[in-house]
């Protein structure tokens, strides 16, 4: 490949290509939109009732292109409920079709429909009466004749110039994928928490703990009683080291809160003599134990402050800091 010198660069030329690129590649998203108005719309029906009651993994298989594209998928069904694994269809045919079980399903995806690789894996669906949905815009091909479900790509325009690199094809075969998996998702009641039980590591996983699982309790809570002193106060606030107290009233219930900028902005009164009542935010924000670590941040981050009571029927049971968020990479 030859180098291309910055000064034979035509940059405006290159972004007139990537706008003629975005252009095509979108056009093929509303085509595939379109078509499902049309007669893809039973067969999408058709695919995600065969999927939902397999009581297996659904194998995605796929050559070249498309075989990263299924790869992909794979990787989103099993992140999103739907347990998937990605079988190469040359590996297949040299041994790993014993991976594939009876209860199982097939997604085939193939452009062309006559990818020579597939043979072996549909020739083997079709022995074990395995269920197989095909992905192709070949409507007469080997891959769709043999099929159970066949979801029928409209025929576009490659974004390559050339009409030869999987541009514009493999993005909708991506976009099918997706279309899938988030269908089989809200099918099954997938919610976020389901979602953590795959994802428990990364600011995703992190985003998705709850407050409980984070926050500091008992003698670590800075927890002053109504009629407290601000100099006993300050000496809770120092050694806790939150940048806050808590002021509970006789039965334990939360009463206010009293921050380091509330002392600061009280600096020109004689806190000496006062009392916390006299200082504290009454109704302060709270949070309950099972908020998720993404909206307490967002909290955060709305009122500029640094640390949230957690409460349980206005006890104060917990509290959470910025740095607690940050620990977890929530922040």
């Amino acid at each position: 490949m030859q180098a291309i010198n910055d000064t034979e660069l035509d940059k405006t030329a290159a972004v007139d290509s990537a706008k003629r690129t975005i252009s095509t590649e979108k056009d093929g998203l509303s085509a595939l939109r379109e078509a499902l108005d049309g007669d893809l719309a039973e067969a999408f029906g058709r695919a995600i009732e065969s999927i939902a009651s397999v009581r297996g993994r659904i194998i995605v298989t796929g050559v070249g292109k498309s075989g990263h594209i299924g790869s992909k998928i794979a990787a989103t069904f099993a992140s999103t409920g739907t347990p998937a694994f990605f079988v190469h269809p040359s590996e297949a045919n040299h041994g790993d079709l014993g991976m594939i079980a009876a209860d199982d399903a097939i997604l085939a995806i193939s452009w062309s429909g006559d990818t020579a690789e597939l043979k072996g894996i549909v020739s083997y669906s079709r022995r074990f009466r395995i269920p197989l949905i095909a992905v192709t815009a070949g409507e007469n091909s080997a891959l769709a004749t043999a099929a159970d479900v066949v979801l029928l790509m409209p025929k576009i325009t490659e974004a390559c110039p050339h009409g030869l690199a999987p541009t514009t094809s493999t993005l909708m075969q991506l976009a099918m994928g997706d279309a899938i998996a988030v269908a089989l998702l809200e099918a099954r009641g997938f919610t976020a928490f389901d979602f953590k039980t795959f994802h428990p590591g990364g600011s995703l996983g992190a985003s998705l703990t709850h407050v409980r699982e984070i926050m500091h309790r008992g003698d670590k809570i800075p927890l002053v009683p109504l009629g407290t002193s601000i100099p006993d106060a300050m000496k809770v606030l120092s050694d806790k080291r939150f940048g806050c107290i808590a002021v509970h009233n006789d039965d334990g219930s939360l009463a206010g809160i009293i921050t380091d900028g509330d002392l600061s902005r009280n600096l020109h009164r004689n806190l000496v003599g006062m009392k916390v009542e006299e200082v504290m935010t009454r109704n302060p924000k709270t949070v309950p134990t099972t908020m998720l670590a993404s909206a307490a941040l967002a909290l955060l981050n709305e009122y500029n402050i640094g640390a949230l009571i957690v409460t349980e029927n206005n006890f104060p049971v917990g509290i959470v800091h910025f740095h607690d968020l940050l620990r977890i990479g929530a922040a």
